[in-house]
This record gives C-alpha cells, sequence and structure tokens, in this order.
C-alpha cells in the first residue's frame, strides 16, 4: 500500500513538470531560457563555451526578424549592471524570408543551426569584454556602418573558432552560401559582410601558430 501511495505520489510530480514544461515551452536552467525545439542545438553550441555557464542567455524563437535569421543582443535595461550581471538575448526567426524565398527552422541542418547559434554566443563573448558605454556605441555604428559589421562579424567568428567551433562555423557558412532556397541578393550580403569560409579556415591557421608560438616560448 505504502509502495503504491509512493509510485502515485511520483506520476503527479511528473505529470506536473510534464505540464509545466508544455506551457512554457521552454527550458529554464543555469540562467539560461531556451525552447524545446532547439535545446539539443543550444546546449551542444553552449557546451563549447563553459566561459557563458553563468551568464544569463534567453534564447527567443521570433516569427520573422526582418533581415537576419539570427541575433544577439544585451538586454537595453542590463547595462546598468555590473558586465558580470549583464543579460542577453538571441532571437530566432522560426521563418526567414527574403523576396520569394523562405527558409524555415525545422529546415535547417542540425550542424548548421549549431554553427549559427556558436556565431552568436561568439558575439556575446565579445560583449563581454566591452563596457555598456562602449556596447552603446557599438550599436550605432553597427547600424550605420559596413567596415564595422565585418569587423564585428570577424570577432564573433574568431572567438567561434578559438572555441574549437569552426567545423560548424564551416557548416553554417556552406549551408547559406549553397542553398538554392535563400535568394541571391541575401548570399550577396552574407559575402560583403561576414566571413568566408576561406577566411575561417585562415583564421584556424592563424590561432593554430599562434599556440604553438605560446608553448614554445
Amino acid at each position: 500500500m505504502k509502495l503504491k501511495k509512493t509510485h502515485t505520489g511520483l506520476f503527479f510530480i511528473l505529470a506536473y513538470l510534464y505540464s509545466t514544461l508544455m506551457i512554457s515551452n521552454t527550458i529554464n536552467v543555469n540562467n539560461k531560457v531556451i525552447p524545446v525545439e532547439i535545446a539539443k542545438e543550444v546546449n551542444i553550441a553552449l557546451s563549447y563555451y563553459p566561459a557563458l555557464e553563468n551568464t544569463s542567455i534567453e534564447f527567443v524563437i521570433e516569427e520573422s526578424l526582418k533581415n537576419s535569421f539570427m541575433k544577439a543582443q544585451p538586454v537595453f535595461t542590463s547595462l546598468l549592471n555590473p558586465a558580470s550581471k549583464r543579460r542577453y538575448k538571441i532571437f530566432i526567426s522560426s521563418a526567414f524570408q527574403l523576396e520569394s524565398k523562405k527558409l524555415e527552422l525545422k529546415d535547417i541542418p542540425k550542424k548548421a543551426l549549431i554553427g549559427w547559434i556558436g556565431h552568436e554566443l561568439g558575439h556575446i563573448m565579445d560583449y563581454k569584454e566591452r563596457s555598456s558605454l562602449n556596447l552603446i556605441g557599438f550599436g550605432i555604428m553597427y547600424y550605420f556602418s559596413g567596415n564595422y559589421i565585418r569587423k564585428a562579424e570577424r570577432i564573433a567568428d574568431s572567438f567561434a573558432v578559438s572555441h574549437n567551433m569552426h567545423e560548424y562555423i564551416l557548416t553554417t557558412k556552406n549551408f547559406i552560401l549553397n542553398n538554392a532556397d535563400l535568394s541571391d541578393k541575401y548570399k550577396d550580403r552574407i559575402k560583403r559582410y561576414y566571413v568566408s569560409p576561406n577566411e575561417i579556415l585562415k583564421i584556424v591557421d592563424e590561432q593554430k601558430a599562434l599556440k604553438i608560438k605560446s608553448t614554445s616560448n
């Protein structure tokens, strides 16, 4: 009889946890809010960034982000906090459409999605090293300067490469550039502002050379 009550209690606890998860449709753990549908890919990407373990990051899936598929930014009100207490959000579009071309989140290969998330986490690594005033200036410059965009995107990719995510990053870039469902206009923008696959390989070589140099000294 006692065993039966224990099983009944456990059932109701599990049922409650399951219903709560399904209602919120997110997983909340270790300062991270993650949509259930991309939890596996997010956790794989996060595993490459141990320095972000205690950083507050919310992953938000939205219907549309206009000109981008994914973007990372600090929560504006948290800029009043010390850098260690800032909060960040990574916005992800559920369906990215340019002209007549459409790319849906569910259709992105898992490895490419992990690389895309890894790139955005690279931005957050960059943001964490900046002062709040610098981040405000960063946002303004990113909006108005193509050269600044290129510099910022290279920094994000460099963080991803230094955290051993280069294979994922290459998969993402090749997926974008070779995808027939994305418009040539969008691909041209990617080529203009973002690091190419060949440049990623150069960054890998540069970082390997630096490691060899540092160990030999």
